[in-house]
């Protein structure tokens, strides 16, 4: 239950915050340890993540990727940024909005509100909030190397590498 809702509190974020394509690029997360505490009706999760620059970008960017997204837009607003997706995940239409906040090197908050079209078993769209806070850490641990997520019970999942 905690993988699968670290995966799709992850990809959902990511997809509403944007791709590096967006009008708006955010500014990278300080390279390190960070711990983001997930928020959602499903439940409570918190993870840790080892970043450096290039897995961040290619976090930004990786869940938009392989979507087939009809919107997909960051703007910057005076307290941070608002982020909007339209994007289809298999038979499921997602639409997002997203509010980011935090300076980037030490904290990060984000609400998404996301709209689920088709929905296997649910006959209505399905409505869901996230609210994520991430929090800078310090360096990475020993023996972790970056893309590393660090699951509540100590696993630990390996994002693919960047390419090159």
């Amino acid at each position: 239950m905690h993988v699968r809702l670290i995966g799709i509190g992850i990809a959902t974020a990511l997809s509403a915050a944007g791709t590096l394509a967006a009008a708006e690029t955010m500014p990278a997360r300080r390279a390190g340890l960070w711990e983001s505490k997930t928020i959602t009706p499903e439940g409570n999760v918190t993870a840790r993540q080892c970043i450096d620059s290039k897995t961040d970008q290619f976090s930004q960017g990786a869940f938009g990727a392989g979507q087939n997204c009809t919107k997909n837009t960051m703007t910057k607003t005076s307290a941070g940024y608002e982020g909007a997706s339209d994007c289809k995940i298999g038979t499921i239409q997602a639409a997002a909005k997203s509010v980011i906040t935090g300076d980037f090197d030490s904290k990060i908050h984000m609400v998404v509100d996301t709209t689920l079209t088709g929905m296997p078993g649910a006959k209505a769209p399905v409505q869901r909030q996230m609210v994520i806070d991430a929090t800078y850490l310090g360096p990475c641990e020993a023996g972790q190397s970056p893309g590393d997520i660090i699951l509540p019970d100590g696993k630990v999942v390996k994002m693919p590498a960047p390419a090159r």
